[in-house]
């Protein structure tokens, strides 16, 4: 399988003109190992512009190519930054060769904070919907949740931001189908920072950094 993930993403690059670095692959990897095996929970932390999220977003595509009836739900700082993740992930499934058959004909969900691809019938939720963190996702079921900068300076600046923001993401939990996977992306902005490191992590969590 991993194989598989590893042609989707070099088709991609291939594509558009690039090679893969040899860092992505190593991203696309851990990403795809939160995805699959227990506990299914990951925290991903990188240099600036090591083109972290432009990974996350061909995994996510890539995901949906393989497991079409995928609900991924993408939590930002902001809802404008989450769209900007949306709208990646929708720019590959139109343009990438691998995908093809996602592409629906009808796109009443084709927005720029959703998109539904082609799947099976009676499945409620998106294929791909976006919030901020302080949006409202009552209600929301999700196989993949992927939490994109969530720590910023303006929702971590304050102790009581960072109760604030601890609490919002123990909702996720709720939300988080059966066996389904959470991935943090990110940097820490404090020294309180929410993002957990190898030294203080339980055995339940996995990070690379």
């Amino acid at each position: 399988m991993m194989a598989k993930f590893y042609d989707f993403l070099d088709a991609w690059n291939n594509l558009i003109g690039y090679s893969t670095p040899k860092h992505h692959k190593q991203i696309l990897n851990f990403l795809v190992d939160v995805w699959q095996n227990t506990p299914h929970r990951g925290l991903l932390m990188a240099f600036r512009h090591s083109g972290k999220s432009t990974v996350v977003g061909i995994f996510a595509a890539c995901v949906l190519h393989f497991k079409p009836e995928t609900r991924i739900l993408i939590l930002s700082a902001h809802s404008a930054l989450a769209s900007r993740m949306v709208g990646h992930i929708r720019n590959i499934i139109e343009n990438h060769p691998m995908c093809v058959d996602l592409i629906p004909t009808s796109k009443k969900e084709w927005a720029s904070d959703r998109l539904t691809v082609n799947r099976g019938v009676g499945i409620r939720e998106p294929s791909v919907v976006c919030q901020g963190i302080n949006g409202n996702i009552t209600g929301m079921r999700a196989d993949l949740i992927i939490c994109d900068d969530i720590e910023v300076p303006n929702t971590c600046n304050t102790t009581q931001k960072r109760e604030k923001l601890r609490e919002r993401l123990r909702e996720l939990d709720f939300i988080l189908s059966p066996n389904g996977a959470m991935i943090y992306i990110g940097t820490p902005h404090t020294m309180d920072t929410i993002y957990r490191t190898d030294e203080d992590s339980d055995d339940s969590e996995s990070s690379v950094s």
